[in-house]
């Protein structure tokens, strides 16, 4: 059940020669990573994290240095959605839906799977190489121009991309935009937005403690920073969100919709539904505030109690939109002849639940004889307690790597990761193959000797079912064992692999037909689709 929430009411560019950069689309995506990576930019983030008030501040002066204006943006009738887990999905099927009555929608989200222009869409595509590259330099340039004069600061790289998408959904004057919050809601440099016409929340849980608090009372608080007036989820903590200055509904389940048959969706998965029954209110919210005269008041609204929001008749164009919605890397299926592909997002103990649900319902429905888990897990996540949920699948080989695409240095820079360095991914992987071992109830061996090939190291020595590799693609080929045509590119470098590791996998080879859940992390997800998918890379 869902949280849904609703709100009652140029500057001359710097030429791109100034900056000394090339007019690239490779140039501007290598020139955003040194914002991983500043350490006067880090460090300040660090500071703001004992004083998050700060964040919003440093937030509007960021955006002001961009040329841009706060009440700027509320020409740009957001709709704001927050919460742990389904905001992105109910961001992509309100997105849709709207689109479908023939709006022009701008679309922000959050991380990105493949390319970084992902997260900024226009009508649902990516925003083409050529107007991001154009329009981040001009909004880079406004921002190095004045830094010397602020201490020499810049954005954070999180930071950047929410100013980036301010502008250009303003040049390209959208009808509307969806923005997906970052992390928590009060103190999300997108929470900037003054006047949401529309706010929800989608399903809460633990994660990003050390920013959000260790309770779902603390985090509730975080996530409803962005309302101002509700329509929520059942289950979400009601009672912390009663201080703010809003009107609360929650929704309705989707079956108690009035429609002929029941309503068909784009995306896979039980827990989906609630995601569509939030998208079918924030949609159903901003069409009605749309047509009014004054649809965003400037006076505040109180708080007038819970109220379920109404489970209305849905429109040709809502159903069509939520059967057309397309999400990659939550709840998605590939299938390459014998090798089939589920991939999940999936990055915490209840997502992982809702996947491991989504997997046993849908993986008998193609015929498997061996079943490989690819798992990896990134930040404080707690890795042991969904690869626990992952052990009554039956896998046949759990393989782990780190989020790195490829080994081998290619110009890959939209998934480069300056934050993490690779001894703390490779000893991370390491943890959890450990993990799974004691999960399986596997006698413990001595610490596994890494073959260094090419400076990283390879696949540990391990009499047992589980692997670890050095990168994406290393596990993909080795999984696949050439059966998979599209990893079996002459054109792709293949890293070699000793030869007892290849006997490991004699059962794949023999296997007709091969399971490949994908796992643990979205940039995980993201970085198997940049192999799977290879139209995901143009």
């Amino acid at each position: 059940m869902i949280l849904h929430i609703t709100f009652t009411k140029q500057t001359k560019h710097s030429s791109l020669r100034s900056c000394g950069v090339m007019n690239v689309f490779q140039d501007a995506v290598c020139t955003l990573n040194t914002l991983q990576t500043n350490a006067s930019a880090l460090e300040q983030v660090k500071r703001e994290r004992g004083h998050p008030e700060l964040q919003l501040q440093a937030m509007r002066g960021f955006l002001q240095r961009a040329g841009l204006k706060v009440d700027e943006l509320d020409r740009l009738n957001i709709i704001h959605v927050t919460g742990t887990k389904g905001k992105g999905s109910t961001c992509a099927f309100t997105e849709q839906i709207l689109r479908n009555y023939g709006f022009r929608t701008g679309f922000y989200s959050s991380p990105h799977l493949v390319q970084v222009r992902e997260r900024i869409r226009i009508n649902g595509q990516p925003i083409g190489k050529e107007l991001f590259t154009k329009y981040f330099w001009q909004v880079y340039c406004r921002l190095e121009e004045t830094k010397d004069a602020h201490g020499g600061s810049m954005p954070a790289y999180f930071r950047f991309l929410t100013i980036l998408a301010f502008h250009i959904f303003l040049q390209e004057k959208v009808d509307l935009a969806v923005f997906e919050v970052g992390i928590g809601g009060a103190y999300d440099c997108t929470n900037i937005i003054r006047r949401s016409w529309v706010c929800g929340i989608s399903s809460l849980g633990i994660d990003h403690t050390s920013i959000l608090g260790d309770t779902i009372e603390k985090i509730a608080w975080q996530k409803g920073g962005i309302f101002k007036v509700i329509i929520w989820k059942k289950n979400t903590k009601l009672c912390m969100l009663r201080g703010f200055s809003c009107s609360l509904s929650v929704c309705p389940d989707l079956e108690e919709y009035q429609s002929e048959g029941s309503l068909r969706l784009g995306l896979a998965g039980h827990h989906q539904r609630s995601n569509a029954s939030l998208a079918l209110q924030l949609s159903h919210t901003w069409l009605q505030r749309h047509f009014l005269t004054d649809p965003v008041s400037s006076s505040p609204v109180e708080f007038s109690g819970v109220s379920p929001a109404p489970a209305f008749q849905p429109s040709p164009a809502m159903i069509k939109g939520l059967a057309e919605t397309e999400w990659p890397g939550r709840n998605q299926t590939l299938k390459h002849g014998p090798v089939t592909y589920f991939l999940d997002g999936a990055h915490t103990t209840r997502s992982m639940q809702a996947c491991v649900r989504w997997f046993n319902e849908i993986a008998p429905q193609h015929e498997r004889n061996a079943g490989v888990l690819l798992f990896n897990a990134t930040g404080e996540r707690d890795c042991a307690a969904m690869l626990k949920l992952l052990v009554p699948c039956l896998f046949d080989f759990a393989v782990f790597c780190p989020n790195i695409t490829e080994a081998i240095a290619t110009c890959n820079a939209d998934q480069q990761n300056f934050n993490v360095s690779v001894e703390n991914m490779l000893t991370r992987c390491l943890d959890n193959q450990q993990s799974w071992r004691v999960l399986n109830g596997q006698e413990e061996k001595p610490g596994a000797e890494l073959l260094i090939g090419g400076g990283l190291p390879l696949v540990p020595e391990r009499q047992s079912h589980t692997l670890v590799f050095p990168c994406i693609l290393s596990a993909l080929q080795w999984i696949s064992q050439g059966r998979d045509s599209v990893l079996s590119d002459p054109n792709r470098c293949v890293i070699p692999v000793k030869p007892s590791i290849n006997a490991k996998a004699d059962p794949l080879r023999e296997a007709v037909n091969i399971h490949v859940l994908i796992t643990g992390s979205l940039h995980l997800v993201g970085g198997a689709l940049k192999h799977l998918d290879p139209a995901l890379n143009s």
